[in-house]
């Protein structure tokens, strides 16, 4: 479930990030980020906490639906064409 959190940035101020507010592109990495149970490390300890290979799951997860959003796309638009 997607919800509202404040993350530590450094050390020298908090930023509040609602989930429910960001581009479509970045609340897509927060989703695979929760389906692949590393969203409390990232709300908490933000992205840097991340090992390279968790960081490289999530942007492959991302390359992989965009890459299905647009193959459904053209199909679409071939479906409309007739």
């Amino acid at each position: 479930m997607l919800y509202a959190a404040i993350r530590s940035m450094g050390r020298k101020k908090e930023k509040t990030i609602n989930l429910t507010e960001l581009e479509p592109e970045e609340k897509q990495k927060y989703e695979i980020a929760e389906e692949l149970g590393l969203l409390d490390r990232v709300m908490q300890d933000g992205w840097k906490s991340l090992t390279s290979k968790e960081t490289g799951r999530i942007g492959g997860m991302v390359t992989g639906r965009r890459r299905e959003i647009k193959k459904q796309t053209k199909i679409a638009d071939k479906n409309d064409e007739r």
